[in-house]
């Protein structure tokens, strides 16, 4: 077994290594099914506009840096149609002789865009500042602060402009028809894998009517571009995000039964779902047998618009075009998967994790949480299927359920550790590091059922091993601290949700009690940002209760969506047994020696 990285510091050992199954299956030969990115020799962009995704005008103005942030400018508004846009551009290259100041382009985007509000503030009308839920919470200063996370929708709420569907064209903006929760700050339109956790606190909520009409939302840009792509923006359409639509379809069903809902739309779950099995899957024959599992992987291999300056930088070591070209893809793709940027999409010559960005390799992974987030998606079809009296398809969806679940266990399962790993496509074997996405099974109840126990009671033997009980402030995104956003000591809120309820559900009593544990000390730790500042963060800091996490290609983000659903879930489901008053107050000593202890160790040796 090759040991990568061993630090040890009072008692504390962190360690991750990449080996082969210590006794799982040898991978003798494997194909590739469906579309893969075209030849890195042709360039696929983001989409058709000329403005907005490719050309000279995209890629004069976004070298040029004008603005701290590569996004503020494609989601700027045209004042103009596109050819009137163009026209002036060229005329502005012929008068600098096609080499234009910092000024000239500065004055050229003032006078042909504007960065207006494209949507409108918009209070959704089934918005009940007292819902429910709030009067089983018996600690008052939890359910104060549930109640002004409930207050947070209409600030987050928003719709399209008719501005903007009277001239589409002029802006990267996509108009959906109904509106929606934005999650906050940077992030003003529509995010797939962000509605999600949106859409359960909304629910929780009883906000029924706004989920409707999200998923309305969802279900347009499916029809428009046969899957959901990152974002309600025209750049991002050329890549989806974690396959989670089915899911959201669950919980809006779980809350409503509305079948005559299903009935009119359940040909878009599995149009979104056949996009996944056409385009990114891959075979992998073990011992004769054959399995398919799915990785992420855009066709795209072009500077992302959004992030256009910072992707060049991260590829400009790369000495030929074709080379730039397969990295602007990895960073693409890399994107797909939601953890833009992590180690685990990072490769050294050994396939371990010690190199930077510009090693990405997103494609070689297949990603355990994907699969799972699939295996859940296709048992829950099939229960829809059931629901409105489809037998075949039921049957169908079923047994594709089953044999995701086998090639997870089969290929994924590492019993010796007791979890799910990532595989390494190239090396053919399991990334044995600890990343929060080895839960995700657990989660999704990607498992055979009679075994729940089991699997809950080797996963909380695994988090311990890992030392993850130290961490006061939530459950790092992984154990390697490498400055991007989606590694230590970042602590994300889907992913505290990934590991509690998928220790819950297991039903194991150890499980279930470190999951209670785990839910009280991110509600506290929410609490505690909350009292600060008077708001919610996108991402927290796994080593200090209470503060913001922080690297990455922007700066933290305020509002947010999916943190105030996971927040609203955790108070939902575990409320009645909360002692989060005395989490805040009790073992301070043991609170400060485990941040300090954790920060010598991953700072300072």
């Amino acid at each position: 077994m090759l040991i990568l990285t061993l630090v040890s510091f009072m008692g504390c050992v962190w360690h991750s290594h990449a080996s082969v199954i210590p006794s799982g299956p040898t991978i003798e030969t494997t194909r590739i099914v469906g579309r893969r990115a075209k030849r890195a020799t042709e360039e696929v962009h983001s989409c058709s506009s000329m403005v907005y995704c490719q050309g000279d005008l995209l890629d004069t103005v976004q070298k040029q840096e004008l603005y701290a942030d590569s996004k503020t400018f494609v989601d700027m508004s045209q004042r103009n149609d596109e050819s009137v846009t163009l026209a002036n551009f060229q005329a502005m290259m012929a008068s600098t002789n096609n080499t234009p100041s910092k000024d000239d382009v500065q004055k050229f985007v003032d006078d042909n865009f504007v960065f207006e509000n494209e949507t409108e503030s918009w209070t959704p009308p089934d918005f009940n500042e007292n819902p429910a839920f709030l009067e089983k919470i018996s600690d008052p200063n939890i359910r104060n602060f549930a109640k002004s996370l409930v207050s947070f929708w209409p600030q987050l709420g928003r719709k399209i402009r008719s501005s903007v569907n009277n001239n589409p064209t002029r802006h990267s903006l996509i108009p959906v028809p109904e509106g929606f929760i934005v999650p906050g700050g940077r992030f003003r339109e529509i995010y797939y894998w962000d509605s999600y956790w949106i859409i359960k606190g909304l629910l929780i909520s009883e906000m029924h009517e706004t989920v409707k009409g999200m998923l309305t939302n969802l279900i347009y840009l499916i029809k428009q571009y046969g899957l959901i792509p990152n974002g309600s923006r025209v750049y991002y359409i050329n890549r989806s995000q974690p396959p989670l639509f089915a899911s959201m379809v669950g919980l809006y069903l779980d809350y409503t039964n509305d079948l005559n809902w299903l009935r009119a739309n359940i040909e878009y779950i599995e149009t979104e779902l056949n996009f996944w099995l056409s385009s990114r899957t891959l075979n992998l024959t073990s011992h004769g047998v054959s399995y398919m599992l799915a990785h992420y992987g855009t066709e795209s291999n072009t500077p992302r618009p959004e992030s256009y300056s910072e992707d060049i930088a991260t590829c400009a070591h790369e000495t030929s075009e074709t080379a730039r070209r397969g990295c602007y893809n990895a960073l693409k793709t890399a994107a797909e998967t939601g953890w833009d940027f992590s180690t685990r999409w990072i490769f050294d010559e050994q396939g371990g994790t010690n190199a930077t960005l510009s090693s990405i390799d997103s494609k070689r992974v297949i990603p355990v949480d994907l699969n799972a987030f699939l295996c859940k998606s296709f048992g829950l079809l099939a229960d829809f299927y059931g629901k409105i009296g489809n037998v075949s398809k039921q049957n169908l969806w079923a047994n594709r359920a089953l044999e995701w679940r086998n090639s997870i266990e089969t290929l994924l399962y590492n019993d010796a550790d007791g979890i799910w790993y990532d595989f390494d496509y190239d090396m053919k074997v399991q990334r044995q590091y600890f990343f929060v996405s080895n839960f995700a099974p657990l989660w999704a109840e990607c498992y055979r059922e009679e075994n729940k126990e089991q699997y809950g009671s080797k996963a909380v033997k695994y988090f311990r091993k890992s030392e993850i009980e130290l961490f006061q402030g939530g459950i790092p995104t992984s154990l390697e601290e490498s400055g991007e956003q989606w590694d230590l000591p970042n602590a994300w809120p889907p992913l505290q949700e990934f590991v509690v309820l998928g220790l819950h559900k297991s039903g194991d009593s150890e499980a279930q009690s470190v999951a209670k544990e785990f839910a009280n000390r991110w509600i506290s730790a929410n609490m505690k940002g909350f009292e600060t500042d008077g708001a919610m963060y996108e991402k927290y800091d796994a080593i200090y209760p209470g503060q913001y996490g922080g690297g990455g290609e922007y700066e933290v983000q305020l509002g947010f969506g999916w943190s105030n659903g996971v927040a609203l879930a955790f108070i939902d489901q575990f409320s009645s047994s909360s002692k989060i008053k005395a989490l805040m107050s009790k073992s301070l000593y043991f609170a400060m020696f485990s941040s300090l202890s954790l920060y010598f160790t991953y700072y300072k040796l």
